[in-house]
């Protein structure tokens, strides 16, 4: 077959794959195509075959135009959904049901690809497993299991989380537990504005070398974002708790207040990290108080696969007699994405 027939054939398939796929122009002159995932008053998120993930500012920007629907928040107004363009710095979205809607990049709350907004609403997390085993003149065992299940909407954030570790060293026919520990926690937060939020929780802990059998605290407050974008999420809070605590010999409960800070950070497409610090003062005890630190590294893998470290300490200040006060529980392993927002 000669060059010309074969060009003659591709030439439909080429073009075709270019019409289809979504199109920002730059003020430059540089033309990118590949699919618009979201889009903020600020930013144009662009995935692409050849570059991976794009972030473009909207200043820097010609026009766009989007293959397939995209779905439209306005900073005052309902969500419309429809293939897009822009002229003279405002969004046209062609609509079904209201024709040609005219939305204002400055104005943009938030614009998402169909399948991110699918993906709202949706539960979505990950499952972390490890572990470890020696065999010879002492057999060791180490188990770790963790799970984080997230559901986000426009306004609300649930989640639900558990981690723990189990160990058990045999030497001489002596069989001996080194470490038997469980983290669990809901929590349920609720957007007041774009900055400011409520939220509410309750945590559970056991710890076997605590004596603690169960801790179990439910509480609330306000909090305040000071960074909220597609890489970066920064929260300040605070607010009150009461705390139930049952050891073997005795139980507690206790008024607390509660300060804390949140990061989750993408480093890149393939490497992020997750930060929690919450401290909790005593309130019927002057100078005591509660530390709860949480912090993972997760380098993606695959799309559903990740490894990931991971560290929780928990401190008091008031252990029962001859108890040390801090624990940490430190695991690493695989960690296998599941529902939306899969990969990291």
């Amino acid at each position: 077959m000669s060059a010309r027939p074969c060009f003659v054939i591709l030439w439909p398939i080429l073009v075709s794959a270019f019409v289809l796929a979504d199109q920002v122009t730059l003020k430059n002159g540089d033309h990118l195509t590949g699919t618009i995932t979201t889009a903020d008053a600020a930013h144009v998120n662009l995935k692409t075959d050849y570059a991976g993930d794009l972030t473009i500012k909207w200043d820097a920007i010609q026009s766009v135009s989007s293959d397939k629907p995209l779905y439209v928040t306005p900073k005052t107004g309902a969500t419309v959904n429809g293939p897009v363009t822009m002229q003279d710095d405002k969004l046209q979205i062609q609509t079904s049901q209201a024709g040609t809607v005219s939305v204002d990049k400055s104005e943009i709350k938030i614009v998402r690809s169909e399948s991110e907004q699918h993906a709202m609403g949706a539960w979505g997390g990950f499952l972390d497993s490890g572990l470890s085993l020696a065999r010879g003149n002492a057999d060791t065992s180490n188990f770790t299991i963790g799970a984080t299940a997230t559901r986000l909407t426009d306004r609300t954030k649930a989640g639900a989380f558990i981690n723990s570790i189990y160990s058990t060293t045999n030497t001489n026919g002596v069989s001996l537990t080194t470490a038997s520990a469980i983290h669990a926690g809901l929590r349920f937060d609720f957007n007041l504005s774009d900055r400011t939020f409520a939220f509410a929780f309750t945590d559970f802990d056991h710890d076997r070398f605590q004596d603690l059998d169960l801790r179990n605290v439910l509480g609330g407050g306000l909090g305040y974002h000071v960074v909220k974008t597609d890489a970066t999420n920064f929260d300040v809070f605070g607010g009150g708790s009461l705390n139930q605590e049952y050891y073997t010999t005795l139980t507690r409960r206790l008024g607390e207040a509660l300060v804390g800070e949140s990061l989750d950070h993408k480093l890149s497409s393939v490497f992020s990290i997750k930060e929690r610090l919450e401290f909790y003062p005593d309130l019927s005890s002057l100078g005591d108080y509660r530390m709860v630190f949480d912090t993972a590294a997760i380098t993606k893998i695959s799309k559903v696969l990740s490894w990931q470290v991971d560290a929780s300490d928990r401190y008091i200040t008031n252990p029962l007699n001859g108890l040390k006060g801090n624990d940490l529980l430190f695991t690493t392993g695989v960690r296998l994405a599941f529902g939306a927002g899969k990969g990291m």
